[in-house]
């Protein structure tokens, strides 16, 4: 197959994407299409920027299509859970691209947002909805919908929903949900606990898989930085201001050290900006449409984030704090070099995160090349460096010429923070 009219497509679907300028599916969505058409359930493996998107979203919508009358009042009839407010918007986006001119009705619901409006939208009934667990589940305890008539479940990024702690919000859900349906899980990794998800939600599932675990896209520049802790904002400084006028994604681990770099940042001069689990919905949307435009060159984020950020125009990713967990790495660079594009990710890592590059370089299974700090590339044979406990107030590094309060290298930022935050 080698076009989307071959897949057999609704006429409707292929318009949209002939306007869109999409013509070749991608091999997730060759593999994956077919099968959801057929009915079948299905399990997803694939790295982000792969279109799994489309792979679920465009013949779930062709079923719907055939429908052809409203749902009734308060009843979904397609229900998609992502992990994220900002994974949510995305995929309603392209679920409205891919459904526009047709009566397909989505829905949205998200914390963050008034709850009293999103009431009054499922009222009418949808034909998608698109949630985040928490909130759906705020809205069924308020009886403001009814699952009783969804025929078709796709949980998107399942991995990280798991990593996020709703597997108990999705054990109630499933509860709700006919025993006759059709089920799809994607997800760019396989952890332990898939299984059990797996169990509970699929029957004999169809499994595809279109690259292995901890694979980055071929068209991203990957690189190491070695650098003391209390020097990564002076040397991402130098990085962003060769790239000035390109889009730049910033991760750091923690939602405190992500304001705090983000507004060193627009000190410097940089446009900057920054989402993360203490911004308001309304917040995130603003920035990351800000970003999206080019009014905003620089976006810190963390890695909860991650995963909702499509923006094609990303050139650069750095990883200011290296991760704990080696596959969101990946998730991480994968912001980069989409829709075919070319792009480059820097990792800077202190002495203190040595075993963090190594579980990373042994997930992908490459040595990350030393762009930068090359006096220091003999730590990443040694024992990783625990952090000293600071003894008196150090001074930063910081601009020169910048006053002591704006450096980011003071006494609580002078060694990694271990301690895992929810973005």
């Amino acid at each position: 197959m080698t076009d989307f009219q071959a897949l057999g497509l609704h006429a409707n679907l292929l318009k949209a994407l002939e306007r869109q300028g999409l013509t070749i599916p991608t091999p997730i969505q060759i593999q994956a299409i077919p099968h959801v058409m057929e009915g079948r359930d299905l399990m997803g493996l694939a790295q982000t920027g792969t279109g799994k998107t489309a792979a679920f979203g465009l013949p779930l919508l062709h079923r719907l299509m055939q429908i052809g009358k409203a749902p009734q009042p308060r009843t979904v009839r397609a229900l998609i859970l992502a992990p994220t407010r900002e994974l949510v918007n995305q995929i309603a986006d392209n679920i409205g691209k891919f459904g526009h001119g047709s009566h397909i009705r989505t829905t949205v619901v998200v914390g963050g947002a008034s709850i009293n409006k999103q009431m009054e939208r499922l009222a009418r009934g949808t034909d998608v909805l698109v949630a985040t667990p928490g909130r759906l589940l705020d809205l069924l305890e308020r009886q403001a919908l009814t699952l009783a008539e969804t025929r078709y479940l796709v949980l998107d990024e399942a991995d990280q929903m798991l990593d996020l702690g709703f597997i108990h919000a999705l054990r109630r859900i499933a509860r709700l949900l006919p025993e006759k349906r059709q089920t799809l899980l994607f997800s760019a990794t396989m952890p332990k606990q898939m299984e059990e998800l797996a169990t509970t939600y699929l029957r004999e599932p169809v499994r595809v898989q279109v690259s292995p675990p901890g694979k980055a896209a071929d068209k991203i520049t990957q690189g190491v930085h070695f650098t003391p802790q209390g020097d990564k904002a002076t040397v991402l400084r130098g990085y962003l201001s060769e790239h000035a006028d390109e889009l730049a994604l910033v991760f750091s681990r923690t939602k405190h050290g992500a304001e705090k770099l983000m507004k060193l940042l627009d000190h410097w001069g940089f446009a900057a900006g920054s989402i993360h689990g203490n911004k308001s919905q309304g917040q995130r949307e603003r920035t990351l449409q800000a970003f999206r435009n080019g009014d905003i060159k620089v976006l810190v984020a963390t890695d909860v984030a991650a995963r909702g950020i499509d923006i094609p125009g990303v050139r650069h990713v750095y990883n200011f704090d290296l991760p704990n967990v080696p596959e969101n790495y990946v998730h991480r660079i994968g912001r980069t070099a989409r829709a075919g594009a070319e792009g480059r990710a820097v990792a800077f890592c202190s002495p203190a995160e040595v075993g963090e590059l190594r579980a990373i370089e042994k997930l992908m299974k490459i040595a990350l090349p030393v762009v930068g700090g090359e006096h220091m590339a003999q730590m990443r044979h040694e024992p990783a460096q625990k952090p000293k406990a600071p003894q008196g107030r150090r001074q930063g590094v910081g601009p020169s010429g910048a006053g002591a309060g704006q450096k980011f290298g003071g006494r609580n930022q002078s060694r990694p923070q271990r301690r895992r935050s929810a973005a």
